[in-house]
């Protein structure tokens, strides 16, 4: 068994969907023990924004659970940008399994994600002149790439490029502009490294493991009226702005936060309950129905993090008293969330419809299915948000 361990759960699910693509039996724990029979085994922390410390024990906590479980060898899944405690969370792993040297390579170069010249570029800009500027929690303001994270502890840092020597003990932040300098990085590898960093990373590692990857299988919705589908949009992205105006043009039911909760006025019960019966009402006459944040870009981080949460409050409610097939979260705080309030400790890894975007089984409901995708993340290629909607 591999074990896994990331910092949210979207990064879990993505890791777990890249095994399957591997062909390997991939499962998300969120809370207790492994079910026993994954090759892959994914531990979400939920630890990207606590404190260093509190980051570093569940980490810790975490890496002992999949020792305990036989994990043949452990991978740090961190975010691709770099957000979180990375280096804290890395330690803490390495602290654990005994280890002096951990290769971390972030970077996705098949999403555009790339670093060169010790910078990080998204499509081909400078990370801090893109959207991520405007993370809530960790925004990211430069684009070099040793500026993006906290100075370890207990191990130095060094960036290298291919043709470097690596030092023999701390941690190595791999540069990487093309997916064959990730494969070349993996190939790298040795036994007594922590390997550490992106999907595309682990994916190299698994091939030159001798698990190749399989053929993607068909990334198809289901047909409109097979069955109830809720749409939990906790992001406020561009792409979820877009998602939500094209689901009001194919006329599916699109409801959203109240405008004042843009200003900081918390969401009342009373508020949470009235839109959960309107959603459940449009359930009565319609398959799909999407709850999104809808309300113009809020540069306050406290307030736009609350968004998420309130948006759970509501899909919670819902899901108590509708019976919904799939549910599609997106947005990682909001897929996390959603997650630890309804319960769902344990998920199986059905489907990667798109790199990031995942299909999971939720463990003891038979008729349940959840498709979680990260904020930043685009739609799966060819899909339009009216495509999502008409299919």
């Amino acid at each position: 068994m591999i074990g896994v361990i990331a910092d949210d759960l979207t990064g879990a699910a993505e890791i777990g969907a890249v095994g399957l693509r591997h062909g390997l039996r991939a499962e998300i724990v969120t809370d207790g023990q492994p079910g026993g029979k994954a090759d892959l085994v994914c531990v979400d922390t939920d630890s990207r924004a606590k404190s260093p410390q509190e980051a570093a024990r569940r980490v810790t906590a975490a890496t002992k659970l999949l020792q305990n479980a036989g994990a043949q060898w452990i991978y740090k899944k961190v975010d691709s940008v770099l957000r979180g405690q990375v280096t804290m969370e890395i330690e803490a792993v390495m602290q654990q399994l005994g280890v002096e040297r951990a290769l971390l390579a972030p970077a996705n170069p098949s999403l555009g994600r790339t670093i060169r010249n010790g910078k990080y570029f998204v499509g081909g800009r400078p990370l801090h002149r893109t959207d991520f500027l405007h993370d809530p929690q960790f925004p990211r303001t430069s684009a070099h790439v040793l500026e993006l994270i906290f100075p370890p502890q207990f191990f130095p840092l060094d960036r290298a490029g291919l043709g470097d020597e690596l030092p023999a003990t701390g941690i190595v932040l791999a540069e990487a502009a093309t997916a064959a300098d990730v494969g070349c990085w993996a190939a790298r590898r040795t036994p007594e490294m922590l390997p550490a960093g992106g999907a595309e990373f682990f994916s190299a590692l698994l091939t030159v493991a001798g698990r190749p990857a399989g053929a993607a299988a068909a990334a198809n919705f289901p047909a409109a009226g097979a069955t109830r589908e809720f749409f939990v949009s906790g992001s406020a992205t561009v792409v979820a702005r877009k998602f939500a105006a094209a689901a009001r043009r194919q006329k599916t039911p699109v409801f959203s936060l109240p405008l004042e909760l843009g200003w900081g006025v918390d969401l009342q019960p009373e508020v949470a309950t009235a839109i959960s019966q309107r959603i459940i009402a449009a359930f009565a006459t319609h398959s799909r129905v999407v709850l999104a944040v809808g309300l113009p870009p809020v540069r306050d981080g406290e307030i736009s993090q609350s968004f998420s949460s309130h948006i759970v409050r509501i899909a919670k409610a819902t899901l108590a008293r509708v019976t919904v097939g799939h549910v599609y979260a997106d947005g990682g705080a909001t897929a996390a969330e959603l997650v630890w309030r309804m319960g769902w400790s344990r998920l199986e890894v059905r489907q990667e419809l798109a790199p990031g975007v995942a299909t999971l089984a939720v463990a003891g409901e038979k008729n349940l299915l959840l498709t979680i995708k990260p904020g930043s993340y685009a739609w799966p290629a060819g899909w339009t948000a009216a495509d999502v909607i008409a299919t």
